[in-house]
């Protein structure tokens, strides 16, 4: 006979999404249930974001050693060990695992169920013996790499962004097919590290970012000998007895056989959401593309479920979902109506150099008509830091509206990602970048950026009709 769980809140799905939510509920008192089928921790923790980065930092510091000239110091050619590359990522997920364990959850007083979890009606949720009837349930499943149909493909062994990390060898020929974040920063990492690669990129990659900025980025990549195949497709992978055969169609029209030793599957994600059994607890979807038809507080047509993170659509970044999560949860236990908003989240991809993003880009300003709209760029060649670092390949900019109201941010260059977080306050309160001119920043670091793009704008507005009127103004007054 089944056990019945009666809590609060009932979180499906136990990534980093979902046990912010869980952690968020217990501070303000609330019973959770959280169902989990798989390692707690989810992509985040196991197979994605901080695999990756432990990956691409450890590829960072074997390219220190190639590019040390200009310093004065000899180049040298890293001896890479393979092993020991992926016995530091998984030493720094192991560092962190504790905090994603079944003893520390009980710790917190929440109740862990082990199973697939599965809606039986608006209002409950079985997983294995037992059924959950909660006040709200948060579906935060994640999301699963897509696998294109490509002839051969199922016939050779390939990688995704969740299994890459479990192999210990050298990659002498790396083949990623799709030119996305991943794809992309997984191809440099690997070239750092000693491996060829080539990307296959059947449009424009890392489309979704601003062309500007992106371009910036895959430059650098190409100057450090990754090869990148826009506009081109596999149309055939073929086992061989040494090696893999991958066939592209180019842009040119002619196809290419690549040789590889390894191939890379980076075309993306899809949501967890199939075996949810969502149309008995009365969830929609969307035609396109299956995603949940969601409202702007991230509840599903059920007012009694949410989702959040990847389960969500949307961005797919560990910083969403958590963000997701603290809105949802102070929705439900606080009776709130915060509303998500996402040019609120800043996306970051971890080139080297990175690129980040919040806000309007430019094209979506131009594209809306924004009022009194203007661009302010800052080439990090006039940061006293990035120079000092050889690090001035790059550039800021900023999206302003009326009165100089912060309406987006762009960034391509070192520590990209930890700047956009300023210029992200700035847009969540409204501020303009008149506010930024009171800021006192320290010289020489990358975030005195702040204050030279404010001191530009300062200049323009020096320029401007009214302001000469008044400065005109002032001296006709008498002197004090």
């Amino acid at each position: 006979m089944a056990e019945f769980l009666t809590p609060d809140i009932c979180v499906i799905g136990g990534g980093a999404g979902g046990l912010a939510v869980v952690k968020r509920a217990r501070e303000l008192g609330a019973s959770v249930v959280l169902i989990e089928k798989g390692p707690l921790g989810g992509n985040s923790l196991n197979s994605a974001a901080l695999p990756s980065k432990a990956l691409v930092a450890a590829a960072r510091r074997a390219h220190y050693l190639t590019t040390a000239a200009p310093f004065g110091i000899a180049n040298d050619q890293p001896k890479i060990n393979s092993r020991g590359v992926f016995d530091h990522v998984h030493a720094i997920v192991e560092g962190i695992a504790p905090e994603a364990t079944p003893e520390h959850l009980l710790a917190l007083g929440v109740q862990l169920v082990a199973g697939e979890a599965r809606f039986l009606d608006r209002q409950t949720v079985a997983a294995g013996q037992r059924q959950v009837r909660a006040r709200h349930f948060v579906v935060a499943t994640g999301s699963r790499p897509v696998v294109p149909e490509i002839p051969g493909l199922g016939e050779v062994p390939f990688f995704t962004s969740e299994t890459i990390f479990d192999n210990p060898r050298k990659l002498s020929h790396l083949v990623v097919i799709g030119g996305g974040p991943v794809g992309i920063e997984l191809a440099q990492a690997f070239r750092r590290l000693g491996s060829d690669v080539t990307v296959v990129e059947r449009s424009t990659p890392l489309a979704e970012c601003d062309p500007e900025l992106s371009e910036v980025a895959l430059r650098q990549l190409e100057d450090e000998g990754v090869t990148i195949l826009r506009n081109s497709i596999v149309t055939a992978v073929q086992p061989r007895s040494l090696g893999i055969g991958v066939v592209v169609q180019t842009a040119g029209g002619e196809p290419v056989s690549l040789d590889a030793s390894h191939i890379l599957v980076a075309t993306g994600r899809i949501p967890n959401l199939d075996e949810l059994d969502l149309g008995k607890a009365g969830i929609k979807r969307l035609r396109k593309g299956g995603l949940l038809a969601l409202k702007p507080d991230l509840r599903t047509s059920n007012p009694r479920v949410y989702a959040i993170g990847d389960a969500a659509g949307g961005v797919q970044h560990t910083h969403a979902a958590t963000h997701h999560a603290d809105l949802v949860t102070r929705n439900i236990l606080l009776g709130l109506l915060a509303r998500h908003d996402p040019r609120q989240v800043p996306t970051t991809i971890f080139t080297d150099p990175e690129i980040a993003e919040v806000g309007l880009s430019e094209l979506e300003a131009r594209r809306i008509g924004q009022a009194d709209f203007r661009v302010l760029r800052l080439s990090l060649a006039e940061n006293g830091r990035a120079r000092a670092e050889r690090q001035s390949y790059g550039v800021v900019k900023l999206m302003l509206g009326r009165g100089g109201r912060l309406l987006g941010a762009g960034i391509v260059g070192t520590g990209a990602a930890e700047m956009i977080a300023l210029f992200g306050f700035a847009i969540v309160n409204g501020l303009s970048i008149r506010h930024f001119r009171r800021l006192v920043t320290p010289y020489p670091t990358l975030a005195d950026v702040v204050r030279q793009l404010a001191a530009e704008a300062a200049r323009d507005d020096a320029k401007s009709p009214v302001m000469s009127g008044l400065q005109s103004l002032r001296r006709l007054l008498p002197w004090a």
